[in-house]
């Protein structure tokens, strides 16, 4: 079963998933592992993520771990048709084409919930949103899932509060190992190398306007100040608020940052974070781009309607003309840069959000009947246990505490 571009490019996409492996040692050694004990053994999974080499390997080892698995994309941008192809050539079922419409897109997630699935791994509730609702008659066989965003995981909670929730989720972003590297690192990376490709501009001496300090935005702002950019943080969390200007940004409302700001990155889960009067602020040539959720969080529509003239330049770059003159520049449709105009983030730190997110299926798998219809956080020992096999493929070792050591901090007595 698949919905491909061209079944073709499976040559050219298995090479870079090859090549992607070995610099994602966690999954690897999962996969080695699941491969013997197949403890996903005849499991329907069901994923909806950015299709590149990374997701690859992570549908790699579902596969390994013995569960019939079916791949949809997380956006109608995201996804690399070679590497569609060379899973389809392995023996996984994908649902999923480069610059599909809207209308397509969603055929894709439909056509891979067919399957009725037992396990899903969601990006931003894709997936669950179409399982409660379209496709509801899918989702009777289905003993949970995962979720891998911040944005995903709020619409999970909201309907577990609501009792609408129909089956537990894991908040594998809540995942140590996701946040402190996969967000921070890889995303931090991916956005900067996606922009700057795009633009070919320099960030050094440019005020940089990042909205939202979560981990994914802690990242994108600890890269541009470490490429000489001057960093206004805006958040609507006091201590995340705090914590940015403890870290040496400048933390400041979006009316006035709006006015200051050369390029503008969000980083929230929220829509309409720029908008209609802070368009009418900007400067003359001010780059706007998204990080953190669908095309939402900068009212695109609004953008549209206050200008007189659009133009393309070059690829996922888009000028528009504002009544005055001033020119506002718009990359990849405000969709998630780094997905739509980069590659996503690092295999190395990748390796760890795909590893918590391959031992979440299986955790779910070996403990589904004892899970109720709620989110969860991330079971402890899957963060511990990944971060010591990425520890050892580094070579490095961690002290281990004694006994007398683990009875003194648990006790009050000594």
């Amino acid at each position: 079963m698949s919905l491909l571009k061209d079944p073709g490019l499976y040559k050219e996409g298995i090479k870079k998933m090859d090549w992607a492996l070995n610099y994602m040692p966690v999954v690897k050694r999962i996969l080695d592992d699941y491969k013997k004990s197949k403890p996903l053994a005849g499991m329907r999974v069901v994923t909806a993520m950015r299709v590149d080499a990374k997701m690859g390997n992570f549908a790699r080892a579902l596969k390994a771990a013995g569960a019939l698995v079916y791949v949809a994309s997380s956006s109608p941008q995201a996804v690399e048709d070679d590497i569609a192809a060379g899973l389809y050539n392995e023996g996984i079922n994908v649902f999923a084409q480069s610059n599909a419409t809207q209308e397509m897109y969603k055929k894709q997630l439909m056509k891979a919930v067919e399957c009725n699935p037992n396990v899903i791994v969601d990006t931003n509730g894709d997936l669950m949103t179409l399982l409660h609702n379209e496709c509801k008659a899918n989702s009777k066989e289905i003993i949970g899932g995962c979720e891998e965003t911040t944005t995903g995981i709020r619409r999970a909670q909201a309907r577990a509060r609501a009792g609408k929730l129909d089956y537990p989720i894991i908040a594998s972003s809540n995942a140590k190992c996701q946040a402190l590297f996969d967000d921070r690192y890889g995303t931090g990376q991916s956005v900067w190398s996606s922009i700057m490709s795009v633009s070919n501009l320099m960030l050094a001496g440019k005020n940089v306007v990042v909205a939202g300090y979560g981990w994914c935005g802690r990242g994108v702002a600890l890269r541009a100040m470490g490429l000489g950019a001057n960093v206004i943080v805006c958040e609507v969390d006091p201590v995340k608020a705090l914590e940015a200007s403890m870290d040496g940004c400048t933390v400041m409302v979006m009316d006035r940052a709006a006015r200051l700001g050369d390029v503008f990155v969000t980083v929230t889960g929220c829509k309409d974070v720029i908008k209609e009067e802070h368009f009418e602020m900007m400067k003359d040539g001010a780059l706007l781009t998204n990080a953190g959720h669908f095309d939402v969080e900068i009212n695109v529509c609004e953008l549209d309607k206050l200008s007189v003239d659009k133009s393309v330049i070059g690829d996922k770059l888009e000028t528009y003309v504002m009544k005055d003159g001033k020119k506002l520049n718009l990359v990849g449709e405000g969709r998630l840069v780094n997905l739509v105009v980069g590659e996503g983030g690092a295999a190395e730190a990748l390796d760890l959000g795909f590893a918590i997110q391959a031992k979440c299926a299986v955790y779910i798998a070996q403990n589904y009947e004892k899970l109720k219809k709620e989110v969860y956080t991330i079971p402890k020992e899957i963060d511990y246990d990944v971060a010591r096999i990425k520890l050892n493929s580094r070579n490095i070792k961690i002290d281990e505490l004694t006994d007398s050591q683990a009875a003194y901090l648990k006790s009050w007595e000594e």
